[in-house]
């Protein structure tokens, strides 16, 4: 099976139609129907139903065309990365987070690695989800996580960045947002937005409010919604600062409490690259700077 024969594949079953798939594709319907009947008879079942009106996916086909779309994206993006690699760089560094404000100092400390170090690709992948695991399967070279995410990981090292404290996320036209401090009594009579995959310290503190009976709470699922619904007025929610983008969209008011999140850098143990050690340590060296950078 080609990546040709794939793409029309995934067209045909877009817009059921031989003669516009293969429009779209600029190839000639008869090559393009050739090339279709090659994939069938490769795979050895039938993907589409032809009729004079056109073509219908079987329900074996429907399954195969999602792992196809699916398969296919993967494909396009390792062919783009290999296509950047070869064009310019002798190594490669990948470095999984889960958003990318997660690493404020990022895009600076690419840009001095770069300079350092021109021949190496350093390449970010966001994962919302799943990233611990997928740096354990050996998909990426570095991952940002929280301490308490790497207790009894084998094979590993734990690089320590920063740490990062409770803030509480208002629109600026809150009242809240011209207050230096927010405590407990700050939010009585408030609704407070809990939920999304908090991390354990986030959980506690959201649980200790919640349960003095004084303050509303309204489940959000993630990150992202919370922060529409905070824009919609629908209440104000409490975050690790490592998720602040530092746009002023916001209002980013510390939240009085002990809990603290310590952000840390995880590689392979076996991992001994001089371009891995020169990136973790130009990265280490912008947060030991950021003094008085609200994280």
């Amino acid at each position: 099976m080609t990546t040709k024969q794939i793409d029309y594949c995934i067209e045909l079953a877009r817009t059921l139609n031989f003669s516009r798939a293969a429009e779209n594709l600029f190839v000639s319907q008869p090559t393009f129907s050739y090339q279709i009947r090659l994939l069938e008879e490769e795979i050895g079942f039938r993907v589409f139903e032809r009729s004079g009106k056109g073509a219908a996916l079987t329900p074996a086909g429907a399954q195969f065309v999602s792992f196809l779309a699916g398969m296919r994206q993967e494909l396009k993006r390792a062919i783009e990365q290999g296509q950047n690699f070869s064009a310019k760089y002798r190594d490669s560094i990948s470095i999984s987070l889960m958003v990318r404000q997660a690493l404020c100092f990022l895009p600076e400390a690419m840009r001095l690695f770069a300079e350092a170090m021109p021949d190496v690709l350093l390449t970010p992948v966001f994962q919302y989800e799943n990233g611990m695991e997928s740096f354990l399967r050996g998909e990426a070279d570095v991952v940002f996580a929280l301490q308490e995410q790497t207790r009894q990981l084998a094979g590993t090292r734990v690089h320590e960045l920063f740490e990062s404290r409770i803030y509480l996320i208002a629109d600026r036209a809150d009242p809240l947002a011209e207050k230096n401090l927010i405590c407990e009594a700050d939010l009585y009579g408030r609704t407070l937005m809990v939920g999304g995959g908090s991390p354990a310290a986030l959980k506690a503190v959201q649980h200790r409010l919640t349960a003095s009976g004084r303050i509303d709470w309204f489940n959000s699922p993630d990150h992202d919604t919370t922060l529409t619904n905070v824009a919609a007025g629908r209440g104000v929610c409490l975050a690790p600062g490592f998720l602040n983008d530092h746009s002023g969209k916001f209002a980013w008011i510390p939240f009085d409490c002990d809990e603290r999140f310590s952000c840390v850098l995880c590689t392979h143990r076996d991992d001994n690259r001089a371009s891995l050690k020169a990136f973790l340590r130009i990265l280490k060296e912008l947060y030991d700077k950021a003094v008085a950078f609200p994280l």
